[in-house]
């Protein structure tokens, strides 16, 4: 049986192993490690670069065309799912890396599937782009 104690997901004090490990930390070291993890995709990944420069064009865009609140929500969830997936593809890429150094056929499938997983999400983004942005630029003619 598992008590309160020995329950891996139970939020009580962490034990003076878990906070030599470091696997506690403070909230503030938490978003500086978030952070590194991006500015790292940012240098490492060219799609990743060019995902963010468009998604910066889109949002300059978006405000010319003054967007409603419900266009900004839509470009919003839009942008973040692809640069959430382009980030999840750089972790399935690392991981894979590291456990198959040697070219293998599961690793190419891995690889394959997780780049096929944004391209999937980039295609449903330029449809919802031009949804949004073709009426308003066909309204200025």
């Amino acid at each position: 049986m598992i008590s309160a104690t020995s329950n891996p997901l139970c939020f009580s004090k962490p034990s003076s192993y878990t906070l030599s490990m470091g696997l506690r930390h403070p909230t503030s070291t938490s978003f500086k490690y978030a952070f590194e993890g991006i500015k790292t995709a940012f240098k490492r990944e060219p799609n990743f670069r060019i995902h963010v420069l468009l998604a910066i064009l889109v949002l300059i865009l978006a405000g010319v065309l003054k967007f409603n609140i419900i266009e900004w929500l839509i470009l919003a969830f839009t942008i973040t799912f692809v640069i959430t997936l382009e980030l999840l593809n750089t972790v399935l890429e690392a991981v894979v890396n590291l456990t198959s150094p040697d070219i293998s056929p599961e690793a190419k499938v891995a690889k394959d599937v997780s780049a096929g997983m944004v391209l999937v999400v980039s295609i449903l983004a330029v449809v919802a782009g031009l949804v949004l942005f073709v009426p308003k630029i066909l309204s200025y003619f």
